[in-house]
């Protein structure tokens, strides 16, 4: 099948790949765009494990205010400046301040949820689940599941995207980091809340008054 420059046009505005990329991938695939972009995610996905090892020290730190009552501070990092300072790195900072935002996560990943607290998860989950009638030997079994929905609900990188729960932040950022070409690394955040840590002071109206009247 002859390639043409419109399906080249197509396919590279579909996955962003490189013209040269697209070609290729529509050529061995015989024009079939489906599995051409199919050919192209996988090289893609095949790219991003060998940058992954790669340091990623430049970035941005983006700021998200909602509502005036929930900030965000993220940092997230690139291998160079100049990618730094591309659009489509610095929408996806706002998108993740805007998860975080969101969603309020814990942590950035998995791995850095300190092992007490899994350990103590577990506790409660397991507890939880035989008060439920469970029986035992499923118990361990539906624990992991549980506590595989907590990682879900605490890691950043676990959650489904707000704009698109069909991807987690880990799928979105690997499809960044096959797009832009470099390693991108969400580093750290914080996450403010008004009013969140106090203990709200609840004020007996009838009461307030008789203090003001002497009674």
């Amino acid at each position: 099948m002859s390639i043409t420059a419109g399906m080249v046009k197509e396919l590279r505005e579909k996955t962003g790949a490189g013209m040269m990329d697209c070609k290729k991938a529509l050529t061995d695939t015989n024009g079939n765009m489906e599995k051409a972009m199919e050919v192209l995610r996988e090289k893609g996905l095949a790219a991003v494990a060998k940058k992954a090892g790669r340091i990623a020290a430049e970035g941005l730190v983006e700021s998200y205010i909602h509502g005036g009552r929930i900030g965000v501070l993220v940092e997230v990092n690139s291998e160079t400046d100049f990618v730094a300072k591309n659009q489509e790195f610095k929408d996806f900072v706002k998108d993740v301040a805007m998860q975080i935002a969101a969603s309020n996560p814990l942590y950035v990943r998995r791995e850095e949820v300190p092992t007490d607290n899994i350990e103590k998860e577990k506790e409660i989950l397991r507890k939880q689940a035989l008060n439920e009638g469970k029986p035992e030997k499923i118990v361990d079994k539906m624990v992991e599941g549980r506590i595989e929905k907590y990682y879900k609900e605490v890691c950043l990188l676990e959650q489904p995207f707000v704009k698109n729960p069909d991807l987690s932040i880990s799928d979105l950022l690997t499809e960044k980091i096959a797009k832009i070409g470099e390693n991108i690394s969400i580093r750290r955040f914080v996450r403010f809340e008004v009013g969140e840590g106090l203990e709200k002071k609840e004020e007996n109206f009838a009461e307030e008054v008789a203090k003001q009247l002497g009674q």
